[in-house]
Parts: C-alpha cells; sequence; structure tokens
C-alpha cells in the first residue's frame, strides 16, 4: 500500500492551537483560529504489516538513506525510544500510541521519497506521525477517521521531546483546506471551499530561528497578562486573529484573491506590533521583512507573511497567478540564493460526467426482461409522463449539472438504445403525437447528444461494467448511477445534485445513503462510521455487501439510530478515478465474489486510501429490479405524481 502526507502551511493564525487551549484555565480568552492547507510535497512511502516489528527505511530530501531502524512492537521498548528524540522517534511514539489502543502488530515502513524540506514551519514532523497513523488504520483496518489519525498523530508526537501545537496534524486533511478552532482541549475542523485556484510561493530564508524560545516566550503571555506587552500578545492571537480569519474564509469563497493578500500583510503588521516585543531577539526577523519588501517581485504578488512560529526560517508569498508564480520563484532564486517552492490551493476538478450501468440481463425479472430490457421498463414520473426508466435517470443526471453520460450496454442492445435516444418515431407515428410530445421527442434526441455508449461484451458483474467506463472517464472524478434505481427528492433539489453540492464541498468520495430496517439488509450494500457536526454527513469506516444480519448488529449499527435502522447505499456513488487501479487489480487476479467482479470491497479499498464520507439523502430511492420493488414503485410514484 503506498501513502503520501503532505506538510502543512498555516495560511492565517499561528500559534493560536496552544494559546487557545488555555482556555480551560481562562474562559475569557478567545478561542483560537487557523487556516492551514496542506503543501505540495510531503512524505512518501509503502507499507506493509510485520509479525513482530516496527521497521523503518528513510529517503530524507537530499537523496540520503536512513535506516533500517527496527524494534520490537513492545509498549516498554516503543515508548523508551520515543523518548529519546530524533527521527525515530516519532514513528516510535505513534506506533507507542497504536500498541496500547489496539494491540496491533507490526509494520513496515518504506519511506522512499521526501521532498519536503526540514525544520521550516511546514511540520515534517508530524507528516511523519500522521503517515505512521494512517499506515497503522489502513494495513489493519482500524476503522479510524482522518480526525481519529490526527489525534493518534499528535499523541505520537506529544510522546516524544516534541511539543509540537495541536494544529500540526491537520496535514492529516491533505491538501483541501481547513479551518481549525481551539477551545480548550477542544478542537473543531471546518473544511472550506475554495472558488478560485491560489499560487502561493514558499521560500527558504536561509538564516534561523530559536522556535523553542519564541514558544517559551510567548507562553509567559498565559494564560493571564501581567503587563502591557502581554495583554498585547492575547490581543494579536485572541480578538485580532479571529477577525483576520474570518475576513480571509470570505475573501477565499469570493475568490477574492487580492484581498487575501492584503489580509496577509495586515496579519505580518499586526504580529509585528503585537508579538515582536515580546521575543525580539527571534522575532524582529531582518530576512523576513526583506523578503517580504524585495521591490523586484512586488508587481508579481498580492501579499506575505512569516510561516509557523515566524521568525527567520519561511516566508510564504501569494502570487497574482501561475505565470507570476514562477517570476518570483526565479527572482529570489536568482538574486537572493532562497530555494523556494511552489504551493497551490486549487478548486476541486467539476464534476461533469456520469456512468449508468445498463448491461445486465435481469435475472429477477424475468420473463419479462426477455422481452424488454429493465432499464427500459416504463414508469410515471411526477409529472404523469409515462417514460423508460433510463429516461428519468438521465434526465435526474442532465438536471442536476451533469454534462457527460456513459451507459453501459450489451453489444445486441445498442441499437434498442442508440434508436430512443438519436431517432424520431417513423412519421406517420410522429405526426400522430401531441405538439407538447412532439416537442418532447425532440428533447429526448438533443438529451442523446450527451449519451456515449460503452459496450460490456462480457457480463462479468457490477464492477466489471463500471471498469469498462475506464477510457471514458479518464482522469476526472464521476458519478456512478443504478440502471435500475429511481431517485426522488422530498426537496426542490434532485437527490443526485444533493451529492454533488456535497462533492463541491468536501471534494472527496461520496456515497448516496439511505435508511432501511433489519429485514432489507440482505438486499443492500451497508456502511458504518462517525456522523460529522454536519448531521446528515458520516465518515465512513466501512463498507460491506448485504451483510449478515448478526455481523450488522455487531458492527454496523450507529448509535444514534433507532434500534432496527441501518444506513445503506441508495445507488449513487461519487468517485475520484483511482476506484479503477482497485477494479483492475481484481480483473488481472481475478478476484471475484460469488462468481463476478464486484465493487463494494473496491469501495472499501478506496475508502483505505482516501476516505469516504455518506450523504443521508433528503428523498428517495426506488429499486426496480425485483417484481415486488418495481410494483411498489410505481405505486410510490404514481401517488406522489
Amino acid at each position: 500500500m503506498k501513502l503520501f502526507v503532505p506538510g502543512r502551511i498555516c495560511l492565517f493564525g499561528e500559534h493560536s492551537d496552544w494559546a487557545g487551549g488555555y482556555r480551560r484555565i481562562n474562559s475569557e480568552l478567545e478561542k483560537g483560529y487557523t487556516i492551514i492547507c496542506g503543501t505540495n510535497q510531503g512524505i512518501h512511502a509503502e507499507v506493509k504489516p510485520h509479525p513482530t516489528k516496527l521497521i523503518l527505511h528513510s529517503t530524507l530530501n537530499n537523496g540520503f538513506k536512513k535506516g533500517p531502524f527496527e524494534i520490537e512492537m513492545q509498549s516498554d521498548a516503543l515508548l523508551e525510544q520515543a523518548q529519546k528524540g530524533g527521527f525515530f522517534s516519532y514513528t516510535c511514539g505513534v506506533a507507542y500510541q497504536m500498541f496500547t489502543h489496539y494491540q496491533v502488530r507490526g509494520l513496515e515502513i518504506s519511506n522512499f521519497f521526501t521532498d519536503i524540506p526540514i525544520k521550516k514551519g511546514l511540520s515534517s514532523s508530524a507528516a511523519i506521525c500522521v503517515l505512521v497513523a494512517r499506515a497503522f488504520n489502513r494495513v489493519y483496518d482500524l476503522k479510524m477517521t482522518v480526525r481519529g489519525e490526527m489525534e493518534y498523530a499528535y499523541q505520537g508526537e506529544i510522546t516524544t521531546p516534541s511539543r509540537c501545537g495541536r494544529m500540526d496534524q491537520g496535514c492529516a486533511y491533505g491538501k483541501r483546506p481547513i479551518l481549525m478552532t481551539f477551545d480548550g482541549d477542544r478542537i473543531d475542523v471546518q473544511e472550506l471551499k475554495v472558488n478560485k485556484n491560489l499560487y502561493f510561493v514558499i521560500v527558504d530564508l536561509k538564516a534561523g530561528k530559536d522556535t523553542r524560545k519564541i514558544l517559551a516566550k510567548l507562553n509567559h503571555c498565559y494564560p493571564f497578562a501581567d503587563d502591557d506587552i502581554q495583554e498585547s500578545v492575547q490581543e494579536y492571537i485572541g480578538p485580532i486573529n479571529q477577525k483576520i480569519v474570518q475576513e480571509a474564509i470570505d475573501s477565499m469563497q469570493t475568490s477574492d484573491a487580492e484581498r487575501i493578500g492584503e489580509l496577509m500583510r495586515k496579519a505580518q503588521k499586526e504580529f509585528d506590533t503585537h508579538l515582536q516585543p515580546a521575543c525580539p531577539s527571534q522575532l524582529t526577523a531582518p530576512v523576513l521583512h526583506k523578503v517580504l519588501l524585495y521591490e523586484p517581485i512586488q508587481k508579481f504578488i498580492y501579499g506575505g507573511k512569516g510561516v509557523g512560529s515566524q521568525g527567520d526560517g519561511s516566508a510564504q508569498l501569494l502570487a497574482k497567478d501561475e505565470d507570476c508564480q514562477k517570476r518570483v520563484m526565479q527572482i529570489l532564486e536568482k538574486d537572493l540564493g532562497m530555494p523556494c517552492l511552489p504551493f497551490d490551493i486549487k478548486t476541486a476538478k467539476k464534476l461533469r460526467k456520469a456512468v449508468i450501468p445498463a448491461a445486465g440481463f435481469g435475472t429477477r425479472l424475468f420473463p419479462a426482461s426477455k422481452a424488454i430490457k429493465k432499464e427500459l421498463f416504463p414508469i410515471v414520473d411526477r409529472s404523469g409522463k409515462l417514460k423508460p426508466a433510463i429516461l428519468a435517470i438521465v434526465e435526474e443526471a442532465l438536471n442536476s449539472g451533469i454534462e457527460s453520460i456513459s451507459i453501459i450496454i450489451q453489444d445486441k442492445d445498442r441499437e434498442l438504445f442508440e434508436d430512443f435516444f438519436f431517432n424520431r418515431p417513423f412519421a406517420e407515428n410522429f405526426k400522430k403525437l401531441s405538439r407538447e410530445d412532439q416537442e418532447y421527442c425532440d428533447s429526448i434526441i438533443h438529451i442523446g447528444h450527451n449519451i456515449t455508449f460503452i459496450s460490456q461484451r462480457v457480463q462479468e458483474g457490477f464492477g466489471h461494467a463500471v471498469y469498462c467506463s475506464r477510457e471514458w472517464v479518464n482522469d476526472e472524478p464521476f458519478i456512478l448511477m443504478l440502471g435500475d434505481h429511481l431517485y426522488v427528492s422530498d426537496t426542490k433539489v434532485p437527490c443526485t445534485r444533493q451529492l454533488i453540492d456535497v462533492y463541491e464541498l468536501f471534494n472527496t468520495n461520496v456515497l448516496g445513503l439511505k435508511i432501511i430496517e433489519e429485514e432489507d439488509l440482505k438486499h443492500f450494500g451497508c456502511v458504518t462510521g462517525q456522523w460529522s457536526k454536519h448531521k446528515s454527513i458520516l465518515n465512513i469506516t466501512e463498507i460491506i455487501e448485504k451483510p449478515e444480519l448478526e455481523y450488522a448488529r455487531e458492527h454496523l449499527h450507529i448509535n444514534s439510530m433507532g434500534n432496527n435502522e441501518y444506513l445503506a447505499l441508495s445507488g449513487q456513488y461519487i468517485l475520484n478515478p483511482n476506484i479503477f487501479r482497485f477494479l483492475e487489480n481484481n480483473i488481472q487476479h481475478n478476484i471475484r465474489h460469488r462468481g463476478e467482479f464486484q465493487l463494494t470491497s473496491c469501495l472499501d479499498e478506496l475508502r483505505r486510501e482516501e476516505g469516504f464520507i455518506g450523504y443521508v439523502l433528503k428523498g428517495k430511492s426506488y429499486d426496480i429490479g425485483v417484481p415486488d420493488q418495481y410494483i411498489r414503485t410505481l405505486n410510490k410514484l404514481s401517488f406522489r405524481s
């Protein structure tokens, strides 16, 4: 299993993590607020289980190989090594926490590439801690959420001599910008949406700072201020920072990059005014300010500020666009000899494509399915119009903003589908239609312009059908919709659009969910997990196909739900194209379930690698794939219309 964990950069709100922690002693202090994001660079590793040992092979960013380091997976040995400090201590600290709480076996980590600068305020130590926590979680399927990985990484790092802040392990969230709020021992994490690409430059100032001294001096200002300097420190890290962070969030959401740059300059100015007097030897930072004011780069940037604890470690600059980013890096490297790294925050790829498998025989609907494809079975929509099910599904996708649709079919059915979507009825029949139906007929042909038909030449399961769309999907996210499921929203927003809205908010894999009762477990793939503060959003920790009742009762039930209630897949999935890698592995190695290549096991593998969230749809999904469900669907839809 390959893993990558980035470093993290604090865009706004440095020092507010530990300062907000003092609210458990002094409740009059302001909460801590910080915006962080993962960097382009980080730590790459391959991981696999080991029966008895923790083993680390590592390659630093200068190409120098360290290790292998080896230690027995024993509590005392891990704790002793963690407390010694040094590079290997971070790995041992996290392993100690995982072993203590989960009694896991060993792990072998091959850190084959590291391109994040060390000791430059980018939390390289937190990145290795998160990587180790994630490795244990995914190798042993501990069903931890990203938040859980972040917490164990933090506990592991403070087991070492390191005294990192609580924001560092936010790199667990990857390259998504997040707002972290610190209130005593409580931490809230909110993912932020960026509506315009932002292009930063991280500058290695080639100077130095004493982070421990900075933290020691600033910590003296808490929990209660004794003089004007200490009051000024609390004023900046508290209410001034809160206001700047909120303005920055608003500017991200309104795509105002220029304002974000202005806020960076403002944050640095306020930092200098309020915090510099508390530790002038480290925070006067002449090299940092030379770079921030360097005249040749000013026309290419909106603003800039220090990184991490501040001082002469690193600087971050917000360039006006990608070309300006390159120019700034060239100037600083040539003129000042300062190494630079690009750092981008980009909007999520737009979700444009939908895949609809429709190649199955419809065994459970035989002999009707011998005469007509189940996807062409008639249904009555809310307007009272009788139409084939596949048309209702395609319209649902297009009405939700999807631009291109692929329908997976058998070769022998191509003419049938193409005739429906591409051709008018014979002229004499077309003339018999009302004007309204003639216009609707033409609209169906217009819809056909958005559809590509892909052949599944051999029917080898749901997973195989999805895999057939790999080349058409290319390197884009897509929504997978079942060809025998209909979706009816309880609101004005279609169910598919609801899922797309969730994807655009969180930029990750999303499963549509519905609530079912015990007697229906045998019909559905099911999930479990933990609710986020968005009550309808579930951080998924397991996906399983048609679970046995006893297993579901023990492992899948969610405490906040009724005793007889479970969460099942509704038949809509927004997926990263990495799903094809897992499907391809199953096909190449002939890994089947009940004789077919399935999707659900690959979904769970994708969950382990990238994470999944589930959304409980505000609406209903209707399965027309079995006779009684088809009849129930007709009755329900007729009633709703």
